[in-house]
């Protein structure tokens, strides 16, 4: 089965929490802080890989956690950091928000890497506390949470060339013969259901990758058949090869099957209107199949559009195809662009300093990620510890944008769900 979309959702790891421990140990009659630092929590990142084709690995999980830091240890022994996750993705895949449909990343090369949730920094241990007026800090920093975010995977096939036309053309059969690539074939509608890919070679160093687009029909643009799923994959392709019928064997005029078929391609997307296009009159060894490549010729030629007789049958046009499409390669620069997708400005990222302070419901609340590790990490019943938390709050601006909210001294104040009395 072919995959092209997962939703999945990616979380970092915690970071490990500082410890508090003292130092006990023989000859060592003064002590001190000993408290090591917590671990990093890990993270998942996405890495492009030639050698997966679809998603379908995500079909059936869709949870990613990183592994969480190890808590820091006595003797200033730092917690182990957590696991890093790596998720293997198709070239050629992009990288959404879920919620804002927005591009993150677009992972086009092999071996592209990207942390899409980063895992949250490790907590500070006691002994990092010290200070020449506070020798013996009773108190540790926790670790911070990882990044968490439901995203979207899309796969666009990376190709050079698209081969495109009505079901039943012969474009399977094609790239049978250009590749090693071995389709399904057989000799009814829609035997294609998944692109496929093949490697063409021409010489040493140098070859092409095509796809072989499932066959499209009148209305594709608007989902009917298999064309609104598999539109997408022709966006990539630098040249798009259209292969007609030219024997007309099944009742259809080969002519009027290019102007259907480009017209769902820009009904689609206008812009594959740039796009450089050749035609492959196919079943030239079928009766009328010269009369009617005549008539191709005569009505594209003038165009600009270079018509390839060909008998897929009997391999008959073949190399003349293979080296027409290298030619025309060479004159298109590489850029497997995205059409008419948005991209998601570098996110500001809440910062491991961020602070809210706000008044609700005449509620005073002060809330954010600084503040909720900092009263994670507080000792209530320690002297030094409950020091080192009113200072960071005088040190954060928190008492002046308090007092800036109009505060009275003995209201109360929300930090993090914990409810103090306000004094200065």
């Amino acid at each position: 089965m072919f995959i092209d979309v997962a939703r999945i959702f990616v979380k970092g790891g915690k970071g490990g929490d500082g410890v508090v421990a003292w130092r006990r140990e023989k000859y060592e009659p003064s002590g001190g802080p000993y408290g090591g630092d917590g671990g990093r929590g890990g993270s998942i990142i996405l890495k492009a890989d030639e050698g997966i084709r679809t998603l379908m690995d995500f079909r059936y999980k869709r949870l990613y956690n990183g592994g969480n830091g190890e808590n820091g240890r006595s003797k200033k022994q730092f917690g182990k950091d957590g696991e890093d996750i790596i998720l293997k993705v198709p070239v050629g895949t992009l990288v959404k928000d879920e919620e804002s449909g927005k591009v993150i990343v677009d992972l086009k090369e092999n071996g592209q890497k990207y942390v899409i949730a980063r895992g949250g920094r490790g907590g500070r241990g006691n002994a990092r506390f010290a200070t020449a007026t506070r020798q013996a800090p009773g108190f540790s920093e926790a670790g911070t949470k990882g990044e968490e975010r439901n995203i979207v995977l899309e796969l666009k096939l990376l190709a050079d060339v698209g081969l495109i036309g009505f079901p039943n053309v012969g474009k399977s059969t094609i790239l049978s013969i250009f590749s090693a690539a071995r389709p399904k074939i057989a000799n009814y509608h829609f035997t294609t259901l998944k692109p496929n890919l093949g490697v063409v070679f021409i010489g040493e160093e140098k070859s092409f990758v095509i796809a072989d687009i499932p066959g499209l029909i009148e209305g594709a643009s608007e989902g009917a058949g298999l064309g609104h799923d598999f539109l997408k994959h022709i966006e990539r392709t630098r040249v798009l090869v259209h292969v007609l019928d030219a024997s007309g064997s099944e009742g259809r005029d080969p002519i009027e099957d290019f102007y259907a078929i480009n017209e769902e391609l820009f009904n689609y997307n206008e812009k594959l209107k740039d796009k450089p296009q050749i035609i492959v009159a196919n079943k030239m060894d079928i009766m009328e199949g010269e009369e009617n490549i005549a008539k191709i010729k005569q009505e594209f030629e003038p165009q600009g559009i270079k018509v390839y007789p060909l008998s897929a049958v009997t391999n008959e046009g073949i190399d003349e195809l293979k080296y027409g499409i290298w030619n025309l390669l060479q004159t298109i620069e590489i850029d497997y662009e995205t059409f008419d997708e948005e991209y998601q400005e570098e996110a500001i990222k809440e910062t491991e300093d961020s602070i809210i302070v706000r008044k609700e419901n005449d509620k005073y609340i002060v809330e954010g990620s600084f503040i909720e590790r900092l009263i994670y990490s507080t000792y209530f019943d320690d002297v030094d510890s409950l020091r080192f938390f009113q200072d960071n709050l005088r040190k954060k601006g928190v008492i002046d944008k308090l007092k800036e909210l109009d505060i009275d001294e003995g209201e109360s104040v929300f930090i993090c769900g914990y409810e103090f009395e306000f004094f200065e």
